[in-house]
């Protein structure tokens, strides 16, 4: 139980370039790296092969950090987590300070604790695949709250999340994109900075900007998420010579598009 136990505690989830979980892997070097809620460093991978990189100028002696989780939460539910999870009792600044809690639980209490309680069974439904279920119950709670819960409250931004993903796989594009554009608020809120998790978000709702023809906003889209990407994945990961690939021939649309007018 105890070899079992630290494991649990040192092992990285590995995720592909756009941040999707595909397995876990022990990385002893990287598991030295202490937790913070407000980071200096991201970890992404390239396959198998994890990748340290700064998010921000970083002072000599200063401690290389890294978050254990997803930092979209409260600072509640973030410490219950790093307790459970780790064994240890988060007092960094941000906890502390409850940074970003009102955002997060905006609106009417009522409402965001009924839309809290849907997301087990959401994610229920990812789990079997059943995509019309998802859009039709998220859209359900969606019209429910309109005038009391705001996008970037945190349950709604999850709701909006798994319907553009159930849109996608659906190959529902224009309400994936419908979706997708009400999520770029609480990405930029909540993952500021340069965050991969934001970067990520920003070139899927890019994508599919381009693919709906709507090139201006596509090309200033996909620029923002380069501009994240770059740093948090490096100029040389395949995800970046990915979204570069997608600018270039987002631009060259626009232009031929341009030069027929």
């Amino acid at each position: 139980m105890r070899e079992w136990c630290q494991v649990t505690c040192n092992c990285f989830t590995i995720s592909d370039g756009e941040m999707q979980e595909i397995g876990v892997g022990l990385y002893p070097s990287m598991s030295l790296l202490n937790h913070s809620c407000d980071p200096n460093c991201v970890i992404v991978f390239e396959g198998k092969q994890l990748q340290l990189h700064a998010v921000r100028q970083i002072q000599a002696n200063e401690e290389l950090t890294i978050s254990y989780i997803d930092v979209m939460a409260t600072s509640q539910e973030r410490r219950r987590q790093l307790e459970k999870q780790y064994c240890f009792a988060c007092d960094c600044r941000r906890c502390e300070i409850a940074d970003k809690d009102s955002d997060l639980l905006a609106g009417e209490e009522h409402a965001w604790k009924e839309v809290k309680e849907s997301i087990p069974k959401v994610e229920e439904l990812q789990s079997s695949g059943n995509w019309e279920e998802i859009v039709d119950m998220c859209q359900t709670l969606l019209d429910k709250n309109r005038d009391v819960l705001p996008d970037t409250n945190l349950y709604l931004s999850k709701m909006l999340d798994a319907a553009m993903d159930a849109c996608i796989q659906l190959a529902r594009w224009e309400d994936a994109l419908s979706y997708g554009t009400r999520t770029l608020r609480s990405y930029q809120l909540y993952y500021a900075g340069p965050h991969p998790v934001r970067g990520v978000q920003l070139m899927r709702v890019g994508k599919l900007q381009h693919h709906q023809g709507k090139l201006r906003h596509a090309l200033d889209t996909l620029k923002q998420a380069f501009d994240i990407l770059k740093v948090t994945h490096g100029r040389e990961h395949s995800l970046t010579g990915n979204l570069k690939q997608i600018l270039a021939e987002c631009e060259a649309e626009l232009s031929s598009r341009l030069e027929q007018m």
